[in-house]
C-alpha cells in the first residue's frame, strides 16, 4: 500500500465525479442519517470558510457493491478499467453536499421526503449569524435557495435587490472555490480498506465479516451481489421455516467448502472469482442440509437446531455427496455425528476450529468410516436429570426438544399435530412450552426448583390449549377432561414420550414417578441415536452450556 496522499478538490470537481460514477459510497457504509437541518449547517460552515473535516477515499479498480441511487437520481457505473474513489470517511458530509447543491429529495425510513432544494441563504444575516436556513420569512426577496444561487443566470440573480448583489457573488464564489480536503489511499486491499473504515468509525458499529464480503465479492459484470444472493436463499428457506440461518453460517459453509477453514481471516482471504463460482453449489448444499434435518430428523424449524452451525458440516457433506440421500452406514454415522454434537457443548466455544476438525469427520463418513470423538456422551437417565434444567437456548435442551418434535406431538384434546414455529421458539416463556406438572402445584408440595423448570417437565402444546384448557390445573384434573374429549388419549400421550398414564403417575399427581419415567424414556431415545464407543464409558462432565439462562417458562 502506498502512503496516503493529501489533496483538495473543488465543489464542481467533487459533484462532477459523483455524477460520472467516479466517487462511490460503498454499501458497507451506514444509511444517510443527517437531518436537513444538519446538512444546512454544513453549507453554512462552507459559506463562512470554516473547516468541515477531511474526506478519506480509497482508490481502486476493484468493483464493490455501492449505493446506486441518491434520492431519485440514479448514479451511473464507471467505465470498465477506471479507478474509483470509494468513500471511507465523510459519507454523511458528501451526501449532504450532493443533495443540497443539487436540490434533490431523499426518502427517509419513516416514508417522508426531505426536499434539499428547500435550503435557503438569508441575505440579511451577518457573518456571525446563521446564514443558511430551511425556512423563509415572508420577505422572500432576501432569501435565495442554494440551487438558484449556483445555477441561476444573471436574470435570476439580478432580480434580487441591488444591495444583495455583492453577497450573492461572494457566496457563490465561496461555495465554488471552497477547497475540500481529501486523503486518498491507493493500492490497498479490501481488508485494509475496511480495517481503516472500522478504525475511523471506532465509536460506531464495526463492520461484520459479511458486510466486508458483500463489498469484496460484488461483481457488476457477473451480476453477483452477495447481499441479494443471501436474501434469495433466506427467502427459499423461510418457506420451510428455516429463515433464522445467519449470514455468518452461510459464509462459514462457503469457506469450509473452498478452503477447509472458516476463521475470519480464511473467509476474508477467499478468492472473489472462486467464491462467485462456488455460490450456487454451496447454496444448494445448504438447502439439502435443511431438507435432511426436516425429513430425517423431523426438526420442523431452524430455531430448534441445537446450533445454527450444524448447517456447516451437513452442507459440506451434501456438497461432496452427489446422490439423493445418504443410506446405510453413512446415514447411521451422520445421525451419530449430529446427536453427539448436539448433546454436548461442542460448538459453545472454539467454533471455527471445531468446524475445521469436523469436516474431517465428515470426510470419514463419506468414506463409510465411523469417526472417533474426543468427548463422551452419557445417555443415562441420571445424566438427563442432572443436566436438564430448562433454557430454550441451551444446546442440550434443544437436542431433547428435537427428540420431542421428532415424535410429532399431538394436541391432548383432538389429535391434531402441534404446530411448531420459529416465532414462539425464540421466547423462553412461550405458552407453547407447557409444564406438564404446573409450577404452582409443584411449589405447593415443596418440589425443588431444579426439578420444576426442567426439560423432563416440558411438553410442546398448542398456545390455545395451554392458555385456555390447562392453565395451572394439576395433571389429574386437566387430563381427565381431555380423556373425555379424546378417547385415544393414551396413544396421544405417547407422542409426548409419556407411555403409560398410570405408570407415569398422572392420575395420582405423582411427580417423582413422572420425572423418573420420562427421564428413562428420553434416555432410550438418545440411545437410539448414538453409536456407543469406548470414550462413552468415561464419565461425562456436567454440562455448563455457554448460553445464558433465560429464566423460567410459562405454566
Amino acid at each position: 500500500m502506498k502512503l496516503p496522499e493529501p489533496q483538495t478538490r473543488t465543489f464542481s470537481g467533487l459533484i462532477e465525479e459523483i455524477k460520472k460514477g467516479q466517487i462511490k459510497i460503498p454499501q458497507f457504509q451506514r444509511d444517510f442519517v443527517w437531518t436537513i437541518q444538519k446538512s444546512a449547517g454544513l453549507i453554512d460552515s462552507i459559506l463562512k470558510g470554516y473547516p468541515i473535516g477531511t474526506f478519506i477515499f480509497w482508490r481502486t479498480k476493484d468493483r464493490l457493491r455501492s449505493i446506486r441511487n441518491l434520492g431519485e437520481q440514479q448514479l451511473p457505473e464507471p467505465q470498465e478499467g477506471d479507478a474509483i474513489d470509494y468513500v471511507l470517511d465523510g459519507q454523511q458530509r458528501l451526501t449532504s453536499l450532493y443533495a443540497c447543491l443539487n436540490g434533490i429529495s431523499i426518502r427517509r425510513e419513516n416514508g417522508k421526503d426531505d426536499d434539499f432544494s428547500k435550503i435557503f441563504i438569508n441575505l440579511k444575516s451577518e457573518e456571525d449569524e446563521q446564514i443558511v436556513v430551511i425556512e423563509k420569512d415572508e420577505e422572500t426577496d432576501s432569501f435565495i435557495s442554494i440551487l438558484d444561487l449556483l445555477e441561476g443566470d444573471f436574470t435570476v440573480l439580478g432580480a434580487y435587490p441591488k444591495k444583495y448583489h455583492k453577497k450573492l457573488i461572494l457566496y457563490q464564489d465561496r461555495i465554488k472555490s471552497y477547497q475540500y480536503p481529501i486523503i486518498q489511499i491507493k493500492d490497498a486491499s479490501i481488508s485494509v480498506a475496511t480495517e481503516i473504515f472500522t478504525r475511523i468509525n471506532v465509536g460506531g458499529k464495526p463492520l461484520s465479516v459479511f458486510e466486508i464480503m458483500v463489498a469484496k465479492t460484488f461483481d457488476y459484470e457477473k451480476d453477483f451481489d452477495l447481499s441479494e444472493k443471501y436474501q434469495q436463499l433466506i427467502e427459499k428457506l423461510s418457506r420451510v421455516d428455516y429463515e433464522t440461518i445467519s449470514d455468518t453460517t452461510v459464509l462459514q459453509t462457503v469457506s469450509i467448502i473452498l478452503s477447509g477453514e472458516c476463521k475470519k481471516q480464511a473467509i476474508l482471504g477467499l478468492d472473489k472469482n472462486e467464491f462467485i463460482e462456488m455460490w450456487g453449489e454451496a447454496a444448494d448444499a445448504i438447502e439439502k442440509a435443511v431438507w435432511y434435518f426436516r425429513s430425517f430428523y423431523r426438526i420442523p424449524v431452524s430455531q430448534l437446531l441445537p446450533y445454527n452451525a450444524m448447517i456447516v458440516p451437513f452442507a459440506y457433506f451434501f456438497f461432496k455427496y452427489k446422490k439423493d440421500k445418504p443410506t446405510g452406514n453413512k446415514q447411521k454415522y451422520l445421525r451419530d455425528f449430529f446427536w453427539k454434537c448436539s448433546l454436548s457443548e461442542h460448538y459453545s466455544s472454539g467454533l471455527e476450529g471445531k468446524l475445521a476438525q469436523d469436516v474431517k469427520r465428515i470426510d470419514k463418513i463419506l468414506a463409510d468410516k465411523l469417526p472417533s470423538y474426543d468427548w463422551p456422551i452419557n445417555s443415562s437417565a441420571d445424566f438427563v436429570i442432572d443436566n436438564g434444567w430448562f433454557s430454550s437456548s441451551r444446546s442440550y435442551v434443544k437436542a431433547i426438544l428435537c427428540i420431542y418434535a421428532y415424535h410429532q406431538p399431538k394436541s391432548f384434546n383432538n389429535e391434531a399435530i402441534v404446530e411448531i414455529g420459529n416465532s414462539w421458539l425464540k421466547r423462553a416463556n412461550s405458552k407453547n412450552y407447557h409444564h406438564f406438572f404446573p409450577k404452582s402445584y409443584l411449589k405447593k408440595i415443596n418440589e425443588e426448583d431444579s426439578k420444576i423448570n426442567h426439560i423432563l417437565n416440558i411438553t410442546i402444546v398448542d398456545d390455545f390449549l395451554n392458555k385456555r384448557e390447562i392453565g395451572a390445573k394439576k395433571p389429574s384434573v386437566y387430563m381427565r377432561k381431555f380423556k373425555k374429549d379424546n378417547p385415544i388419549l393414551s396413544e396421544t400421550m405417547k407422542t409426548h414420550l409419556i407411555d403409560d398414564l398410570e405408570e407415569f403417575g398422572i392420575w395420582d399427581d405423582d411427580y417423582g414417578a413422572f420425572f423418573r419415567k420420562r427421564a428413562e424414556r428420553v434416555s432410550k431415545e438418545i440411545d437410539k441415536r448414538i453409536i456407543k464407543q469406548k470414550i462413552d464409558s468415561k464419565e461425562q462432565p456436567e454440562l455448563k452450556d455457554d448460553y445464558e439462562q433465560e429464566g423460567t417458562v410459562a405454566e
